[in-house]
């Protein structure tokens, strides 16, 4: 799967037309793609940000597309994204997967989520993936060598232990159907709207997650970069 078709049918949407005359100064900042290997629901993003409002355009390309703007974090604009992309989409788990034997990781790859940016000058592909033992995959790639620049392998019981104990006990309720203060739960038409809400809220969960994804990955780029120059004199 080639980025440049998805890239193709934005620029030819009535919905971009109409965008790119009301931003002149927008640019395209990222893709953001969801590689479901397990259910085949895949998400095909491209974001553009727009200096004058400092807000991000995402443009999600399914059989209509659909646009959402958003706040952008940090004060900082992001780099420009040109359509020079190099790695394929069908690439990353097959590039993953030769590191992965590499560091004797056996996991099968269920599901990528990927971001590609400009991060001071050079295409990142930066990559979490959900493995089939329910472990997290970290990594980045850089898109020209299509190089394995770092990986990391947390477990279940890694991201566990970041989660807030009073966050895990609402889990754990909510899952036996049960109020905050431990009493079961009778299902009415509020729930049903709050479930809507709660999966609005989910959306723009990801949204944020995402641009934070971002954001730590030009922080990690930046810090190695120092290093590797520090190194060098």
């Amino acid at each position: 799967m080639k980025i440049q078709p998805y890239l193709d049918k934005l620029s030819a949407s009535s919905e971009f037309k109409d965008f790119s005359k009301k931003n002149k100064g927008a640019f395209m900042m990222a893709g953001f793609f969801v590689l479901d290997f397990e259910s085949g629901k895949n998400l095909h993003q491209i974001d553009y940000y727009i200096p004058s409002k400092k807000e991000v355009a995402a443009f999600t390309l399914g059989d209509k597309i659909a646009l959402q703007l958003m706040k952008s974090v940090g004060n900082k604009a992001p780099e420009k994204l040109d359509s020079k992309i190099n790695t394929d989409l069908d690439e990353l788990s097959g590039i993953l997967e030769d590191e992965m034997k590499n560091r004797s990781i056996t996991e099968n790859i269920a599901k990528i989520i990927a971001v590609i940016q400009n991060i001071e000058g050079k295409k990142i592909w930066v990559l979490n993936c959900v493995l089939s033992g329910m472990g997290i995959l970290k990594a980045h790639i850089e898109d020209s060598s299509k190089s394995v620049l770092k990986m990391e392998k947390l477990s279940m019981t890694d991201i566990i232990k970041k989660i807030p104990p009073s966050a895990l006990q609402q889990l754990q309720q909510a899952k036996q159907g049960l109020t905050p203060e431990g009493q079961p739960k009778k299902p009415s038409k509020e729930d049903a709207e709050s479930e809507i809400k709660k999966l609005d809220a989910l959306e723009k969960a990801i949204e944020k997650e995402k641009e934070a994804i971002r954001q730590k990955a030009i922080e990690s780029e930046k810090k190695s970069s120092v290093k590797t120059k520090a190194k060098k004199k």
